[in-house]
């Protein structure tokens, strides 16, 4: 008979592998065989469909400050006319956050030419509020090309302080005005908007850039919003 095989020795228990993400023998995997951070897709926000570009929120943040009310109306529309007339109308400074417009409008009293750096939300031709992508790379209206904006609402927020600005006042008596978009000269006719109309438009501006909102809270009277229409 075959004799039977000896009885091996009980072998000890293997210790568990280890847990670290990355054993210090594994191969490097180089970053580039990763999506860069500076191609992933920018984010969109909201039904406005903005483009984030970086250091948005900071600036919508510094923008709802007490400080820069005092400070802005006194730097922002200067700035803005010296580099749109340098520029010959190709570049407008606070464009590059929020879309906007040299408004021409004559005074109320005087009737002489008053021009006005605003920041404006347009609209398609259809004239639909909350369609237009607010601060965008390009500014464009979604689906539209922002040069064919029929329309752009203007916002007399006066940057939060206790008094309508006087473009609004003037707009009011005499609406016939024009726009300066993109570096075209637009005639236009101005209308203040009122009721339910005001209050879509003022919804879909609160999409369109939040400090709205913070604006209006500040001051007791009612931010007079303006529909401007091509001629």
């Amino acid at each position: 008979m075959p004799t039977p095989p000896p009885d091996l020795p009980d072998l000890p228990d293997l210790p568990d592998p280890p847990t670290s993400p990355r054993s210090p023998d594994a191969p490097h995997r180089p970053r580039s065989a990763h999506q860069p951070r500076s191609s992933r897709p920018p984010r969109r926000s909201g039904r406005s469909g903005r483009w984030r570009r970086p250091g948005f929120r900071l600036v919508q943040r510094v923008s709802s400050t007490r400080g820069f009310a005092k400070i802005a109306p006194h730097v922002i529309p200067a700035l803005d006319r010296a580099v749109h007339r340098l520029t010959r109308g190709k570049v407008l400074l606070s464009a590059q956050m929020l879309p906007g417009v040299i408004l021409t409008a004559r005074g109320a009293r005087s009737g002489l030419p008053r021009r006005t750096p605003l920041a404006c939300m347009p609209e398609g031709r259809t004239g639909e509020t909350g369609r237009t992508r607010g601060a965008t790379e390009t500014g464009a209206a979604q689906g539209t090309s922002e040069r064919e904006a029929d329309s752009w609402i203007l916002v007399g927020s006066n940057f939060g302080r206790a008094d309508h600005p006087a473009w609004t006042a003037n707009l009011l008596a005499r609406p016939e005005a024009e726009v300066n978009w993109k570096g075209r000269d637009v005639p236009v006719t101005a209308r203040l908007l009122r009721g339910a109309e005001r209050d879509a438009v003022w919804r879909a501006l609160l999409e369109f850039w939040p400090p709205y909102a913070t604006y209006q809270a500040r001051v007791d009277r009612e931010i007079r919003l303006f529909r401007i229409v091509r001629r």
